[in-house]
């Protein structure tokens, strides 16, 4: 249509998070969400809200001192808005409503959910309605029973720390309920369990959700090379944090070093899932040794599967990295994994997501020591966990000033929208080369 522009889907994606956040910070202004003689002025708001919609869990404020029910309420809903995704949402109305979706809706809602084709745009959707409906629905009814009969709380206080929590879980937030965030549930095992699984679950990512619901009963050989590459290098970050936390905070008497060794091996197991962009913690995350601090880095920058409600690089994006070093160092001509050879543009865009995510982290990491007194190592654990939309903090948050909460708002966004989509958002137009130049070799290494 004459005069009509067409709006990119992802500019659409980045400009709907963005109303998203504006929304959320207006709402938590209002005084029917914090408790009577808490102040809470707009900054505040906007980088609580930026963390609720980004599904990260930063907080400038204490979140069990400074919300009421009504605050925690519109958190609550703004991390499921933001872990789902605002275009998801509008196209599964869309889809109740008429059973149908339009070419403009399937691009929009495409481009959130990870969808590769749009014949897989239907099924991804109902996998998307019917996973989080289920897992956040029996979570909140474990976790409100066992709270109930277990530590005696009030059945309703039970079912809204279930509920509340369950969602935060799945969506990888790490907004709590107590100011210690699960520290008292240490040595809880169902706690432990249920949150972990949760978090699992909701750093999946989408695709890889609907294909295990659709091919459940059949053999791992039948899935998808990314879904085989998500479950297997997922499962293998798992581990590999648990161990590492086990080993590194074993006697450390800040940490698991006080706790039994059952109460060890799940707490760590905890640590192990968290950085996987959760924010959940049940230690003292700034009483954890540094070798410790260097791992969950890592963790966090490497993130959770691709079109989760998690966020970092995406484990494919590690995993597709590794495999192109391990075939470049045994001299092979091509990327492989799993009897499938990977393309060329798949690797360069992996490279591409990397080094701009760490250029990014770098630049703010910069950015924040030259701004505020914080050291090193726990200024580069709050950057990464940023970007990387995790929420774990040492504590320093509220240290930084204006400009240091600025720069921490600019990576969660940057951080759930993914410097690919933002990059595409920006530029709408690609140019085909006509023309190619001669190839030389520079000295690499």
């Amino acid at each position: 249509m004459a005069g009509r522009v067409a709006l990119h889907p992802a500019r659409a994606v980045t400009l709907a998070f963005g109303a998203l956040i504006a929304l959320g910070a207006l709402l938590l202004r209002l005084p029917f969400t914090h408790r009577r003689g808490v102040p809470v002025d707009l900054p505040a708001a906007l980088f609580t809200a930026t963390s609720a919609v980004t599904v990260t869990g930063l907080s400038r404020l204490d979140v069990a001192a400074t919300w009421n029910r009504g605050g925690l309420v519109v958190l609550l809903v703004l991390v499921q808005l933001g872990g789902l995704g605002v275009m998801t949402l509008a196209s599964l109305v869309a889809l109740a409503l008429s059973n149908r979706l339009g070419i403009r809706a399937r691009s929009l809602a495409g481009g959130e959910v990870g969808a590769v084709a749009p014949g897989e745009l239907r099924r991804v959707l109902r996998a998307v309605a019917v996973c989080s409906v289920v897992v956040e629905v029996c979570s909140t009814a474990i976790l409100g029973v066992w709270l109930w009969l277990r530590h005696g709380e009030a059945p309703a206080e039970a079912l809204w720390w279930g509920a509340f929590h369950s969602v935060m879980a799945f969506n990888n937030a790490g907004f709590g309920l107590a100011s210690d965030n699960l520290v008292a549930y240490v040595g809880d095992p169902v706690v432990n369990v249920v949150i972990s699984a949760g978090v699992v679950l909701g750093g999946l990512g989408f695709p890889v959700i609907a294909e295990l619901w659709r091919t459940r009963g059949r053999r791992p050989g039948r899935w998808s090379l990314h879904t085989k590459l998500t479950v297997t290098v997922s499962g293998a970050l798992i581990v590999a944090g648990t161990c590492a936390v086990l080993l590194l905070e074993w006697a450390n008497p800040g940490t698991l070093g006080p706790l039994g060794v059952l109460d060890k091996l799940q707490a760590a197991m905890f640590q192990g899932v968290s950085p996987r962009t959760a924010g959940f913690n049940t230690v003292d995350i700034g009483a954890l040794t540094e070798e410790t601090g260097v791992v969950m880095v890592l963790l966090m920058f490497i993130g959770s599967g691709a079109a989760s409600t998690g966020g970092g690089i995406r484990v494919t994006t590690f995993a597709v990295l590794v495999l192109a070093c391990w075939a470049e160092l045994r001299g092979e001509p091509s990327v492989t994994v799993f009897g499938r050879r990977l393309p060329s543009a798949v690797v360069r865009q992996s490279l591409t997501v990397t080094v701009l995510s760490i250029g990014l982290v770098g630049l703010a990491t910069t950015v924040l020591l030259a701004v505020s007194p914080v050291p090193l190592d726990r200024t580069l654990f709050e950057a990464v966990s940023a970007f990387g939309t995790v929420g774990l903090s040492t504590g320093v948050t509220a240290s930084f000033d204006w400009r240091g909460h600025g720069v921490l708002m600019l990576l969660m966004f940057l951080g759930r929208v993914g410097p690919a989509t933002l990059g595409a958002a920006l530029v709408l137009r690609r140019r085909a080369r006509l023309y190619d130049y001669p190839e030389d070799r520079p000295l690499v290494g």
